[in-house]
């Protein structure tokens, strides 16, 4: 099997899990099916120790010692914008990476590293994925560049962008089972123990978590509640008598909490369960079943209205993404 060489750009103040994280998946690889595919090189401006955000030092070798053309994957770490700027004046890097997104199989970011790579033209009229803090500044100062700023990771083409920190695990997952096939990268997620392997297309920062964060803990134990009886009736009276209120106080309540209304929360976080469970091969009534729904006339008709596709059309293009 062709030895696959991998490199991660760091750099001074580089962030570190975008490095280790899916250093550890490749790494993983190799020893899952017992050979050498992934030959994995960090890699900085100028080589020796380089310091990250946290203070913690890793070894690289400098780029002027690896050939652009011997990469096959470049990824980009995130880190501050300043320090990514810092990188981005430098003419020799600059050369570097230029040659070596011309040669390589695919090349991207992780996290905010996509700035890097806008700074040098490499995004163009691409949809790309970073740190949902980073993306309004990526968005109004590349405004030829598509940002999505719910996507866990994006492939446009032969560029990979994660949104951060431990999406770039999911996004060496869904390189490793393209590059070697599924059941080794499921193999490699049981083994870093991962809750679940997440699909590029969940959302970074989930409306729960948004509402949690909004929320503060008035109502973050509901939410849980709620997140683990999506099948349930969870209307208003319910809810209300979950939260010792009133109806009328405690709609007023959430609605200032989370800026929505209970029905309208309730649908979304149905639907986001639903969009994960189209990934697996359960029939569209058990989904609808399994997520609240009721129905897949319901199902259809609220996935479309805010997905703006039908469920049977986004699985079909999940599954094709997947099998490219």
């Amino acid at each position: 099997m062709h030895k696959h060489t991998v490199a991660l750009l760091a750099f001074d103040g580089f962030q570190l899990l975008d490095v280790t994280g899916p250093a550890a998946a490749f790494g993983v690889a190799n020893a899952s099916i017992h050979s050498r595919v992934y030959n994995v090189e960090v890699v900085s401006p100028a080589g020796g120790l380089v310091n990250s955000s946290c203070g913690v030092s890793v070894q690289t070798r400098a780029l002027s010692r690896i050939k652009a053309r011997t990469v096959d994957t470049l990824l980009i770490s995130g880190g501050s914008a300043d320090a990514l700027l810092r990188v981005a004046t430098l003419s020799t890097t600059r050369r570097w990476i230029a040659r070596c997104t011309r040669t390589c199989e695919r090349f991207g970011s992780v996290c905010s590293g996509a700035l890097l790579l806008a700074e040098l033209g490499l995004l163009k009229n691409a949809r790309v994925a970073t740190h949902w803090a980073s993306c309004d500044d990526l968005a109004t100062r590349f405004p030829d560049v598509s940002v999505d700023a719910h996507a866990l990771f994006v492939v446009h083409g032969k560029i990979w962008t994660s949104a951060g920190v431990s999406t770039g695990i999911d996004m060496a997952l869904a390189m490793i089972e393209r590059d070697v096939g599924r059941s080794v990268a499921d193999r490699i997620a049981k083994f870093l123990v991962l809750y679940a392997r997440r699909p590029g297309y969940q959302s970074q920062f989930s409306d729960l978590l948004r509402a949690q964060a909004s929320s503060a803990t008035e109502f973050a134990e509901l939410m849980d509640w709620m997140q683990d009886r999506l099948a349930q009736r969870l209307d208003v009276p319910s809810l209300a008598a979950r939260t010792g209120l009133s109806e009328r106080s405690f709609y007023r309540k959430f609605v200032d909490a989370t800026g929505q209304t209970p029905a309208k929360f309730v649908e979304t976080i149905r639907l986001d369960a639903a969009r994960t469970l189209l990934s697996t091969s359960l029939p569209l009534k058990t989904i609808a079943a399994r997520t609240g729904m009721g129905s897949t006339v319901r199902l259809n008709a609220a996935f479309e209205r805010r997905f703006g596709i039908a469920p049977s059309f986004f699985r079909l293009m999940n599954c094709t993404n997947r099998t490219k």
